[in-house]
């Protein structure tokens, strides 16, 4: 009977694990990048994905940056060598920054050291996964208003051993005096946890 299939948990392994996480990266960046209108809005199209309707950028540049991005992300999730990655979004004419899209990220060491699999839900991760898009989804009721051309980066934090491709260069941290913070929520493939939070320049008004 086909039907007694749907109480089993499904597998998780270390590559289907990185797969989840870095699509989840490209994804929430595309969202960021709309909703924080670091791109102009026209040049987006709806897709739908994890059971809500999604933004992909149809920009040239940024779509292959994302994907050599995603791709190279995967790598470091499958070798446990990721710990976070941040998204930065500053200001064009003077690179002062005021948004940190902060993604970390705990891996299962047993899982990447022996090669052991997991058991969790695609639904369950979905589900986790889905709360935090609308969490992005509905920054603008949160965060403060960007009312100029702005740009962004994205830094990756991995071990030290880690070979790093020439298309990455040291940066500093780029990181916001005294910022305000709100923490999003979190999902886990039971291999990779990923923690977000965002925190943003605190606006001088609020200091009375």
């Amino acid at each position: 009977m086909a039907s007694s299939r749907t109480a089993t948990k499904d597998i998780i392994t270390l590559r289907g694990s990185a797969a989840i996480v870095s699509e989840f990266f490209g994804y929430s960046a595309n969202s960021i990048l709309y909703n924080r209108g670091v791109y102009p809005e026209e040049s987006f199209v709806k897709v739908k994905k994890y059971g809500l309707p999604m933004l992909l950028t149809q920009d040239e540049g940024l779509k292959s940056f994302l994907a050599t991005l995603t791709s190279q992300l995967s790598e470091w999730l499958e070798s446990g060598k990721l710990q976070r990655v941040v998204l930065v979004i500053m200001s064009k004419a003077t690179n002062e920054v005021l948004e940190r899209w902060n993604f970390s990220i705990e891996t299962d060491s047993e899982v990447v050291e022996n090669g052991v699999s997991r058991e969790k839900s695609d639904k369950e991760i979905m589900r986790e996964i889905q709360a935090i898009m609308r969490q992005i989804a509905s920054s603008i009721t949160y965060l403060p208003c960007l009312d100029e051309p702005c740009v962004f980066d994205v830094l990756a934090y991995t071990d030290k051993d880690v070979q790093v491709p020439f298309t990455w260069m040291e940066s500093d941290p780029k990181l916001i005096a005294n910022p305000q913070m709100v923490k999003l929520h979190s999902f886990d493939t039971k291999i990779h946890k990923v923690n977000t939070l965002v925190s943003y320049k605190n606006d001088e008004w609020d200091e009375e």
